[in-house]
């Protein structure tokens, strides 16, 4: 019976068009919520109760590092106060009258997450924890992040300090948009001063994901009894970038990695229309040629399953003519790719080539010609 099985499964595994690899079952993770997504398009590959609202931990530093590194005053001395060398929780022993420049904190707040740090960032760029964690709620949103809400820039436990998996994916990924975070987030070990000591600190970073990983880049551990295991990860491939998120995960690390390799084993990165494509021509109006052809300006590219391409729609939303003179690069439309009735991408169209404008003695020969 058993050696029936085996010719059976050789059989099979003959069959099976060659290069292509096993694709994996929709991963079972332990994590209350969990999501992966990829970051460029934000097409969600899986998830599991993503919108539900849940305590973060020290996640929450993601967003602390955005607003520090958006302030550009990463070279500005920073004088830690009593209150940020005294706050609870994991720290990297900040001292009171203790100056470090943001940019050492950053690196004390990712690789450490020292509360001090997030304290210290929080007061000198926002005046008050209070007023930053505003700032953070508020960058929050308008990063489409809109089921989130900061309390304080540490993570420590607050009945309106939450977000979702989905939001905290949505922050992770503008995050790895910015160049110094992903310096920072892939950094194993580096030294900050110490001031008063002859030796500096060594900051190791707590992100275990980077030397497990193949491809890993980051980014964020987090744990406090009520959120429990938290943990946000990002892995490229080929220049293919995904974002993943546990929440609540009493087995975070097996989790991220079964979301990750459920990205890249079940989904590859594809062009599917070309920078500089000409997708669609439109009519002239007093113009030398009587259409206009129009050019995509970025490329389109997305994640995709096997054969899902031949599901996907293109809408071309603009004028159907426009008027002369026309500047080559000059945006005439949108075209916008759907997935089902979900747009999961766009780009500007522009035109291809000028067009000039007919003077009047053309215009007449036109309308003849076209009479005639």
């Amino acid at each position: 019976m058993r050696r029936k099985i085996m010719v059976v499964l050789l059989i099979i595994l003959l069959l099976l068009p060659a290069g292509k690899a096993f694709a994996l079952e929709a991963p079972t993770v332990t994590a209350r919520a969990a999501i992966v997504l990829d970051q460029k398009t934000g097409r969600i590959l899986f998830s599991k109760n993503a919108y539900e609202r849940l305590p973060m931990a020290s996640t929450t530093k993601i967003m602390t590092a955005i607003l520090a590194i958006e302030s550009g005053k990463l070279q500005d001395t920073v004088t830690v106060s009593e209150y940020a060398a005294l706050v609870e929780g994991s720290s990297i022993d900040l001292e009171a009258g203790e100056t470090k420049t943001l940019e050492e904190l950053l690196y004390g707040l990712i690789l450490r997450s020292g509360n001090d740090a997030a304290v210290a960032i929080a007061e000198y760029l926002g005046g008050s924890v209070e007023n930053f964690s505003q700032l953070m709620t508020q960058r929050a949103r308008r990063l489409g992040a809109v089921n989130t809400k900061f309390m304080n820039p540490h993570g420590l436990d607050h009945e309106e300090h939450y977000t979702t998996a989905y939001d905290l994916a949505l922050i992770a990924s503008h995050a790895m948009s910015l160049p110094k975070f992903r310096e920072i987030a892939a950094t194993l070990e580096t030294k900050i001063s110490w001031t008063g000591r002859p030796y500096d600190r060594v900051l190791r970073n707590q992100n275990k994901l980077l030397t497990m990983y193949d491809g890993a880049e980051g980014i964020k551990t987090g744990w406090t009894t009520p959120a429990g295991r938290c943990f946000v990860g990002a892995a490229s491939r080929d220049g293919w970038r995904l974002i993943s998120v546990v929440l609540n995960a009493p087995q975070m690390w097996e989790d991220t990695v079964k979301l990750l390799d459920f990205g890249f084993n079940n989904y590859t990165w594809e062009t599917v229309i070309a920078k500089g494509q000409q997708v669609k021509t439109v009519a002239v109006d007093k113009g030398k040629m009587e259409k206009v052809a129009l050019a995509a300006a970025e490329e389109i590219g997305l994640p995709l399953k096997e054969n899902e391409r031949e599901f996907l729609r293109y809408k071309f939303e603009g004028p159907s003519e426009v008027r002369a003179p026309i500047t080559k690069g000059q945006q005439l439309g949108i075209l916008r790719v759907y997935f089902g009735s979900e747009c999961v991408a766009q780009t500007p169209l522009v035109a291809a080539e000028d067009v000039e404008k007919l003077n009047l003695w053309q215009r007449i020969i036109r309308f003849l010609q076209n009479l005639f």
